[in-house]
Protein backbone atom coordinates (compact mmCIF):
# COMPACT_ATOMS: atom_id res chain seq x y z
CA UNK A 1 0.00 0.00 0.00
CA UNK A 2 2.96 2.47 0.81
CA UNK A 3 4.59 2.00 -2.86
CA UNK A 4 0.94 2.55 -4.60
CA UNK A 5 0.59 5.42 -2.56
CA UNK A 6 3.77 6.95 -3.31
CA UNK A 7 3.38 5.82 -7.03
CA UNK A 8 0.38 7.85 -7.38
CA UNK A 9 2.31 10.96 -5.13
CA UNK A 10 4.99 11.29 -7.63
CA UNK A 11 2.92 11.47 -11.09
CA UNK A 12 0.80 13.97 -9.23
CA UNK A 13 3.88 15.58 -8.28
CA UNK A 14 5.25 15.11 -12.09
CA UNK A 15 1.75 16.53 -13.76
CA UNK A 16 1.71 18.97 -11.52
CA UNK A 17 5.43 20.84 -11.84
CA UNK A 18 5.85 19.78 -15.82
CA UNK A 19 3.90 22.79 -17.16
CA UNK A 20 6.46 25.04 -15.17
CA UNK A 21 9.67 23.43 -16.94
CA UNK A 22 10.94 25.36 -19.69
CA UNK A 23 13.80 24.51 -21.84
CA UNK A 24 16.65 27.09 -23.36
CA UNK A 25 17.98 27.57 -26.52
CA UNK A 26 21.41 28.75 -26.43
CA UNK A 27 22.92 30.60 -29.63
CA UNK A 28 25.78 32.53 -31.01
CA UNK A 29 26.43 33.98 -33.98
CA UNK A 30 28.70 33.19 -36.16
CA UNK A 31 30.60 35.77 -36.16
CA UNK A 32 31.59 35.45 -32.42
CA UNK A 33 32.36 31.75 -33.27
CA UNK A 34 34.55 32.56 -35.88
CA UNK A 35 36.90 34.77 -33.66
CA UNK A 36 36.99 32.12 -31.25
CA UNK A 37 37.85 29.00 -33.07
CA UNK A 38 38.91 30.41 -36.20
CA UNK A 39 37.86 30.68 -39.55
CA UNK A 40 38.00 26.84 -40.66
CA UNK A 41 36.39 24.28 -38.69
CA UNK A 42 38.25 21.24 -40.06
CA UNK A 43 40.88 22.15 -42.71
CA UNK A 44 39.35 23.11 -46.45
CA UNK A 45 35.84 23.13 -45.00
CA UNK A 46 34.35 26.18 -44.00
CA UNK A 47 32.74 26.80 -40.50
CA UNK A 48 29.63 27.91 -42.32
CA UNK A 49 28.92 24.76 -44.86
CA UNK A 50 29.85 22.74 -41.58
CA UNK A 51 26.79 24.10 -39.85
CA UNK A 52 24.64 24.32 -42.08
CA UNK A 53 24.76 20.76 -43.35
CA UNK A 54 24.08 20.12 -40.02
CA UNK A 55 21.05 22.31 -39.62
CA UNK A 56 22.90 23.97 -36.84
CA UNK A 57 22.83 27.65 -37.98
CA UNK A 58 19.61 30.15 -39.19
CA UNK A 59 18.78 32.90 -41.50
CA UNK A 60 20.07 35.40 -38.65
CA UNK A 61 23.75 33.56 -39.27
CA UNK A 62 22.84 32.07 -35.24
CA UNK A 63 23.87 29.20 -34.27
CA UNK A 64 22.97 26.20 -32.11
CA UNK A 65 25.50 25.84 -29.50
CA UNK A 66 23.19 23.58 -26.77
CA UNK A 67 20.00 23.19 -24.32
CA UNK A 68 19.35 23.15 -20.91
CA UNK A 69 16.52 23.13 -18.32
CA UNK A 70 14.99 25.89 -16.37
CA UNK A 71 11.60 26.30 -14.32
CA UNK A 72 9.22 29.44 -13.37
CA UNK A 73 9.29 30.85 -10.18
CA UNK A 74 7.00 33.40 -10.52
CA UNK A 75 3.70 34.34 -12.24
CA UNK A 76 5.69 36.97 -13.96
CA UNK A 77 8.59 35.28 -15.90
CA UNK A 78 11.50 34.71 -13.66
CA UNK A 79 13.57 31.50 -14.22
CA UNK A 80 15.71 29.27 -12.25
CA UNK A 81 18.36 27.90 -13.96
CA UNK A 82 22.52 26.96 -13.76
CA UNK A 83 24.86 29.77 -14.17
CA UNK A 84 27.10 27.68 -15.68
CA UNK A 85 24.80 26.66 -18.80
CA UNK A 86 24.47 30.56 -19.36
CA UNK A 87 27.84 32.03 -18.77
CA UNK A 88 28.58 32.98 -22.00
CA UNK A 89 27.62 37.00 -21.77
CA UNK A 90 27.81 36.74 -25.92
CA UNK A 91 25.08 33.96 -26.25
CA UNK A 92 21.74 34.35 -26.78
CA UNK A 93 18.95 32.58 -24.70
CA UNK A 94 15.76 31.85 -25.73
CA UNK A 95 13.28 30.11 -23.69
CA UNK A 96 11.26 27.40 -25.27
CA UNK A 97 7.46 26.60 -23.27
CA UNK A 98 4.39 25.05 -24.89
CA UNK A 99 5.23 25.31 -28.56
CA UNK A 100 6.38 29.07 -27.87
CA UNK A 101 9.45 30.77 -27.89
CA UNK A 102 10.61 33.99 -25.56
CA UNK A 103 13.51 36.18 -25.80
CA UNK A 104 15.19 36.36 -22.41
CA UNK A 105 17.56 38.11 -20.51
CA UNK A 106 19.55 36.64 -18.11
CA UNK A 107 19.76 39.22 -14.71
CA UNK A 108 21.77 36.95 -12.15
CA UNK A 109 24.73 34.96 -12.43
CA UNK A 110 25.67 33.83 -9.38
CA UNK A 111 29.29 32.29 -9.92
CA UNK A 112 29.47 31.19 -5.87
CA UNK A 113 26.59 28.83 -6.07
CA UNK A 114 25.77 28.37 -9.69
CA UNK A 115 22.21 29.82 -9.89
CA UNK A 116 21.21 32.06 -12.52
CA UNK A 117 18.09 33.76 -13.10
CA UNK A 118 16.70 34.50 -16.67
CA UNK A 119 13.37 37.16 -16.81
CA UNK A 120 11.04 36.62 -19.97
CA UNK A 121 8.32 39.14 -20.35
CA UNK A 122 4.76 38.12 -19.91
CA UNK A 123 2.29 37.08 -17.28
CA UNK A 124 0.14 34.22 -15.63
CA UNK A 125 2.88 31.89 -16.12
CA UNK A 126 2.59 28.38 -14.74
CA UNK A 127 5.57 28.42 -11.67
CA UNK A 128 7.12 25.89 -8.92
CA UNK A 129 6.41 26.69 -5.53
CA UNK A 130 9.47 26.44 -3.22
CA UNK A 131 9.79 23.79 -0.91
CA UNK A 132 12.40 24.42 2.30
CA UNK A 133 15.65 22.28 1.62
CA UNK A 134 16.85 22.77 5.01
CA UNK A 135 14.09 20.10 6.32
CA UNK A 136 14.80 17.33 3.43
CA UNK A 137 15.72 14.13 4.89
CA UNK A 138 18.41 11.22 3.79
CA UNK A 139 15.83 8.71 1.94
CA UNK A 140 13.29 11.51 0.94
CA UNK A 141 11.83 10.29 -2.56
CA UNK A 142 12.16 13.29 -4.95
CA UNK A 143 11.81 13.90 -8.71
CA UNK A 144 14.16 15.62 -10.93
CA UNK A 145 12.66 17.09 -14.25
CA UNK A 146 14.40 18.36 -17.59
CA UNK A 147 13.20 19.56 -20.76
CA UNK A 148 16.75 19.41 -22.84
CA UNK A 149 16.56 20.52 -26.35
CA UNK A 150 17.62 17.41 -28.21
CA UNK A 151 15.66 14.09 -28.06
CA UNK A 152 14.41 13.95 -25.02
CA UNK A 153 12.22 16.42 -23.79
CA UNK A 154 10.04 16.12 -20.54
CA UNK A 155 12.63 13.69 -19.03
CA UNK A 156 11.79 12.73 -15.16
CA UNK A 157 13.32 10.38 -13.39
CA UNK A 158 12.33 9.04 -9.41
CA UNK A 159 15.09 8.55 -6.67
CA UNK A 160 16.23 9.33 -3.20
CA UNK A 161 18.03 11.63 -1.12
CA UNK A 162 20.90 9.99 -0.48
CA UNK A 163 23.64 12.29 1.02
CA UNK A 164 23.34 15.88 2.59
CA UNK A 165 25.64 19.01 2.81
CA UNK A 166 27.82 17.88 0.05
CA UNK A 167 30.96 19.64 -1.33
CA UNK A 168 31.88 19.60 -5.00
CA UNK A 169 34.69 20.90 -7.17
CA UNK A 170 34.27 21.76 -10.85
CA UNK A 171 37.29 22.74 -13.26
CA UNK A 172 36.15 25.72 -15.79
CA UNK A 173 37.92 27.84 -18.34
CA UNK A 174 37.74 30.64 -14.90
CA UNK A 175 39.47 28.16 -12.66
CA UNK A 176 38.42 26.07 -10.37
CA UNK A 177 35.11 25.88 -8.45
CA UNK A 178 34.05 24.36 -4.97
CA UNK A 179 30.65 24.24 -4.51
CA UNK A 180 28.92 23.59 -0.82
CA UNK A 181 25.78 22.60 0.38
CA UNK A 182 24.43 20.30 -1.98
CA UNK A 183 22.01 17.49 -2.35
CA UNK A 184 22.64 14.14 -3.81
CA UNK A 185 20.37 12.32 -5.16
CA UNK A 186 20.43 9.25 -7.31
CA UNK A 187 17.55 10.23 -9.50
CA UNK A 188 19.22 10.27 -12.87
CA UNK A 189 20.57 13.72 -14.15
CA UNK A 190 22.21 14.11 -16.83
CA UNK A 191 23.55 17.57 -18.94
CA UNK A 192 20.23 18.16 -20.36
CA UNK A 193 18.62 18.41 -17.56
CA UNK A 194 21.14 20.88 -15.89
CA UNK A 195 18.72 23.53 -14.45
CA UNK A 196 15.71 21.46 -13.86
CA UNK A 197 13.95 21.65 -10.63
CA UNK A 198 14.35 18.46 -7.86
CA UNK A 199 11.10 18.42 -6.72
CA UNK A 200 9.30 16.57 -4.01
CA UNK A 201 6.54 14.93 -3.94
CA UNK A 202 3.88 17.49 -3.14
CA UNK A 203 5.52 18.85 -6.31
CA UNK A 204 7.81 21.37 -4.53
CA UNK A 205 10.92 22.64 -5.86
CA UNK A 206 13.79 21.54 -3.18
CA UNK A 207 16.66 21.91 -5.67
CA UNK A 208 18.32 23.13 -8.94
CA UNK A 209 19.58 19.86 -10.78
CA UNK A 210 23.52 21.12 -11.34
CA UNK A 211 25.87 18.17 -12.20
CA UNK A 212 26.45 14.21 -12.16
CA UNK A 213 29.84 12.63 -11.55
CA UNK A 214 31.02 11.20 -14.73
CA UNK A 215 31.81 7.63 -14.76
CA UNK A 216 29.80 6.55 -11.59
CA UNK A 217 25.96 5.09 -11.84
CA UNK A 218 23.10 7.39 -9.81
CA UNK A 219 25.17 10.29 -8.30
CA UNK A 220 23.64 13.25 -9.01
CA UNK A 221 24.24 16.68 -7.07
CA UNK A 222 21.38 19.44 -6.72
CA UNK A 223 21.53 22.96 -5.12
CA UNK A 224 19.53 23.68 -2.78
CA UNK A 225 16.18 25.95 -3.20
CA UNK A 226 16.86 27.85 -0.07
CA UNK A 227 19.98 29.57 -2.03
CA UNK A 228 17.71 30.29 -4.11
CA UNK A 229 15.38 31.75 -2.88
CA UNK A 230 17.38 34.60 -1.05
CA UNK A 231 19.23 35.35 -4.02
CA UNK A 232 15.37 36.25 -5.78
CA UNK A 233 14.64 37.61 -2.93
CA UNK A 234 17.62 39.87 -2.99
CA UNK A 235 17.36 40.66 -6.59
CA UNK A 236 13.62 41.66 -6.35
CA UNK A 237 14.27 44.01 -3.06
CA UNK A 238 17.89 45.18 -3.46
CA UNK A 239 18.57 44.58 -7.04
CA UNK A 240 21.70 42.53 -6.55
CA UNK A 241 22.51 39.64 -4.34
CA UNK A 242 23.94 40.78 -0.24
CA UNK A 243 25.70 38.07 1.40
CA UNK A 244 27.16 38.72 4.80
CA UNK A 245 30.45 38.93 4.94
CA UNK A 246 33.25 39.22 7.36
CA UNK A 247 35.13 41.55 5.73
CA UNK A 248 38.36 39.21 5.58
CA UNK A 249 40.69 37.63 3.17
CA UNK A 250 42.28 33.82 4.44
CA UNK A 251 42.68 30.68 3.89
CA UNK A 252 41.20 27.37 5.35
CA UNK A 253 43.78 25.70 7.83
CA UNK A 254 43.92 21.49 7.29
CA UNK A 255 46.03 19.36 8.95
CA UNK A 256 48.32 19.98 5.73
CA UNK A 257 48.60 23.71 6.10
CA UNK A 258 48.98 23.28 9.52
CA UNK A 259 52.43 21.04 9.44
CA UNK A 260 53.69 23.46 6.82
CA UNK A 261 53.46 26.46 8.68
CA UNK A 262 54.08 25.31 11.85
CA UNK A 263 50.58 26.29 12.87
CA UNK A 264 49.12 25.68 16.04
CA UNK A 265 45.51 24.56 15.23
CA UNK A 266 44.37 22.08 12.31
CA UNK A 267 41.18 24.10 11.86
CA UNK A 268 39.94 27.55 11.09
CA UNK A 269 40.47 30.67 8.92
CA UNK A 270 43.94 32.60 8.54
CA UNK A 271 44.09 36.18 8.09
CA UNK A 272 45.95 36.61 5.45
CA UNK A 273 49.02 39.37 5.13
CA UNK A 274 49.21 41.65 2.78
CA UNK A 275 51.28 40.52 0.18
CA UNK A 276 49.62 43.23 -2.60
CA UNK A 277 49.31 46.97 -2.10
CA UNK A 278 45.19 47.01 -1.60
CA UNK A 279 44.97 43.13 -0.92
CA UNK A 280 45.03 42.45 2.55
CA UNK A 281 43.34 40.41 4.95
CA UNK A 282 41.53 42.66 6.40
CA UNK A 283 39.21 44.79 3.91
CA UNK A 284 39.43 48.26 4.70
CA UNK A 285 36.02 49.30 7.21
CA UNK A 286 34.62 46.13 7.03
CA UNK A 287 33.28 44.10 10.28
CA UNK A 288 36.34 42.54 10.87
CA UNK A 289 38.43 45.77 11.06
CA UNK A 290 35.68 48.06 13.34
CA UNK A 291 35.87 44.52 15.30
CA UNK A 292 39.68 44.88 16.12
CA UNK A 293 40.54 41.66 14.07
CA UNK A 294 44.14 41.59 12.63
CA UNK A 295 46.32 40.01 9.65
CA UNK A 296 47.73 36.79 11.34
CA UNK A 297 44.91 36.54 13.34
CA UNK A 298 43.14 32.90 13.36
CA UNK A 299 39.76 32.82 13.55
CA UNK A 300 37.96 29.66 15.45
CA UNK A 301 35.06 29.59 15.95
CA UNK A 302 31.89 31.70 14.67
CA UNK A 303 29.09 31.49 17.29
CA UNK A 304 30.18 28.26 18.47
CA UNK A 305 30.59 26.68 15.56
CA UNK A 306 34.26 25.53 14.81
CA UNK A 307 35.56 26.35 11.21
CA UNK A 308 36.73 23.70 9.30
CA UNK A 309 37.06 22.32 5.61
CA UNK A 310 33.48 20.63 5.75
CA UNK A 311 32.23 23.32 7.73
CA UNK A 312 33.28 27.00 6.42
CA UNK A 313 32.76 30.30 6.77
CA UNK A 314 30.21 30.52 3.75
CA UNK A 315 28.18 28.38 5.35
CA UNK A 316 27.87 29.82 8.70
CA UNK A 317 27.57 32.45 7.39
CA UNK A 318 24.44 31.24 5.14
CA UNK A 319 22.29 31.32 8.25
CA UNK A 320 22.24 34.99 9.23
CA UNK A 321 21.26 38.02 7.45
CA UNK A 322 23.01 41.18 7.16
CA UNK A 323 23.09 43.48 10.36
CA UNK A 324 23.29 40.49 12.48
CA UNK A 325 25.91 40.34 15.33
CA UNK A 326 27.70 37.38 16.08
CA UNK A 327 30.34 36.02 18.34
CA UNK A 328 33.72 35.52 16.52
CA UNK A 329 36.68 33.22 18.73
CA UNK A 330 39.91 33.97 17.65
CA UNK A 331 43.84 33.10 18.55
CA UNK A 332 46.33 36.29 18.32
CA UNK A 333 49.98 35.57 19.35
CA UNK A 334 49.43 32.68 22.05
CA UNK A 335 46.02 33.90 22.92
CA UNK A 336 41.94 33.28 22.60
CA UNK A 337 40.12 35.76 23.02
CA UNK A 338 36.30 36.57 21.60
CA UNK A 339 34.93 39.57 19.95
CA UNK A 340 31.58 41.02 18.33
CA UNK A 341 30.58 41.86 14.86
CA UNK A 342 27.70 43.10 12.68
CA UNK A 343 27.48 41.31 9.54
CA UNK A 344 27.30 43.85 6.08
CA UNK A 345 28.02 43.01 2.18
Amino acid sequence: MFFKSEYHLTIKAVKKSLPAVVGILITKHLSKLEEEIGKNFIKGISLYGYLEKANLIDENGMVKISGCSGFFVTSDGYILTNRHVVEDEESSYTVLWQDKSFSSKVIIRDKITDIAILKVEGTNFPYLEFGNSKKLQLGQTVVAIGNALGEFQNTVSRGIISGLSRSLKTTAEDGEQEFYGLIQTDAAINPGNSGGPLIDLKGKAIGINTAVVLGVENIGFAIPINQAKKILFDFKKYGKIRRPSLGIRYYLIDKESQLEHHLPFSYGAFIIYETIPGKGGIIKNGPAEKAGLKEGDIILEIENQKITTNLRIAEILDQFKIGDKIKVCYWRQGQMKETNLELRD
